[in-house]
C-alpha cells in the first residue's frame, strides 16, 4: 500500500534532512519541488501529480486550483509568517487548516533592520564601495549620523515590530513611534508603551521620523501603502525607508520618484515587489542597500522553522488542532 504523500513545493536552503527525518520517519512520502519559488502552475501540476494529505510551501503560490487538485488535503503549512501566496478561503472551503510559523524569525528580522539602519546612518555601504573602487577620501563622506539621536517610526507592532522597538531604544537610544490599528485602539490616548517607545499616527511617523520602517503583513489593504501620497507627505524629515517584511507593501515607481525628489533620504529594502528581478533603476542608485530577502534566515532560524513546520503538519495529520492555526474549520 503506497504511503499517504507530503508535498513540499519549495525550499530556499540545500538540503532536505530535516524534513524528510520528520515526515517519513512518521509513516509518509515527501515530494519535493524545486529549490526556488516556482509558479502557481508548476504547483498546481505537481499538487495533481501526488493529491498529497498535506502542501507545505515557503514561497510557491498555493492558488484555489492547487488546493481543488487534491482529493484529501488536510493541511497547507507555510514555512514562514506571511500567508499572501496562499488561497485561504479555497483552503478553509475545502476544510483544511492553514498553518504558519509566526514568531521563527523575532531576533533574525528585528537583527537586520537594526543592521540596515546602522549601514544607512553610518554610510556603511556607500564607504564600502568608494574605498574597494580605491577612493580614500574621509573628508568626502557622506553625512554620518548618531543613531542615538534617531527616531525611528515602525508601520507593525507584532512579534517582528515590538522586538525592532525594543533593540532600537533601549540598545541604541533611539526614539521609537509605533503604529497599528490595534494600537491606536487601545491606546488612543497616544500614551507611551515604555520609555522611549510611543504609539502614534501615521502622520507624526511622516512628520517627525529619520526612519520608517515596515513591519506588517501584505493583505488588499497594506498593498502599496507606501505611495507617492505617503511619500511626499515625509518630504520635510527625508527619513529612509526600511522594508523587510513584503515588497507589494511599497510602490516601486513611487519610491523611485521619492528618491529622485528627495522626499527621501534612501531606501534599505530586504523584499522588492518584483524580486528576484528588482529594477536596474534601484540596483544603481548610490541611496538604496538591498538584501536579497534573506532578513529571516539563520543556521538557527531554519533549523526551527524546518522542525516546527513538519511537527505542524504531522500534528494535524495525527488528528490533532494546529498550534498555530491561520484559518477556522
Amino acid at each position: 500500500m503506497t504511503a499517504d504523500t507530503v508535498v513540499l513545493t519549495d525550499h530556499p536552503w540545500p538540503d532536505l534532512s530535516v524534513e524528510r527525518e520528520m515526515i517519513e520517519a512518521a509513516g509518509y512520502r515527501l515530494v519535493v519541488g524545486p529549490i526556488s519559488e516556482g509558479s502557481a502552475e508548476q504547483t498546481e501540476q505537481l499538487v495533481a501529480q501526488h493529491d498529497p494529505v498535506a502542501i507545505m510551501t515557503c514561497w510557491a503560490p498555493v492558488t484555489g486550483r492547487a488546493i481543488a487538485a487534491s482529493s484529501r488535503l488536510r493541511i497547507v503549512a507555510r514555512m514562514g509568517v506571511g500567508l499572501d501566496n496562499i488561497d485561504i478561503p479555497a483552503t478553509t472551503a475545502r476544510g483544511a487548516w492553514v498553518t504558519n510559523i509566526p514568531d521563527y524569525c523575532v531576533e533574525e528580522v528585528s537583527d537586520h533592520v537594526v543592521a540596515l539602519l546602522l549601514a544607512a546612518w553610518r554610510g556603511v555601504t556607500v564607504l564600502d564601495r568608494r574605498a574597494k573602487q580605491g577612493l580614500w577620501q574621509p573628508s568626502a563622506a557622506p553625512t554620518l549620523r548618531r543613531v542615538a539621536n534617531r527616531c525611528v517610526g515602525i508601520i507593525g507592532y507584532g512579534h517582528i515590530g515590538k522586538r525592532t522597538a525594543h533593540k532600537l531604544a533601549n540598545g541604541f537610544g533611539c526614539r521609537v513611534l509605533v503604529n497599528s490599528p490595534s494600537l491606536l485602539a487601545t491606546h488612543a490616548d497616544l500614551a507611551p508603551l515604555a520609555e522611549r517607545i510611543a504609539v502614534a499616527h501615521l502622520s507624526t511617523l511622516q512628520r517627525e521620523a529619520d526612519a520608517i520602517v515596515l513591519n506588517l503583513p501584505l493583505t488588499p489593504d497594506t498593498h502599496h501603502l507606501i505611495d507617492a501620497e505617503f511619500l511626499r507627505a515625509c518630504a520635510a524629515r527625508r527619513p529612509w525607508l526600511v522594508n523587510v517584511s513584503r515588497g507589494g507593501l511599497v510602490d516601486t515607481e513611487a519610491l523611485l520618484a521619492a528618491l529622485d525628489q528627495r522626499w527621501l533620504s534612501g531606501a534599505a529594502l530586504d523584499v522588492i515587489e518584483s524580486e528576484p528581478s528588482p529594477p536596474p533603476e534601484l540596483l544603481q542608485r548610490e541611496d538604496m542597500i538591498i538584501t536579497p530577502h534573506i532578513a529571516f534566515t539563520s543556521d538557527a532560524s531554519l533549523l526551527e522553522l524546518r522542525q516546527r513546520a513538519s511537527a505542524e503538519v504531522l500534528r494535524v495529520l495525527r488528528n490533532e488542532r494546529p498550534l498555530h492555526p491561520c484559518n477556522v474549520i
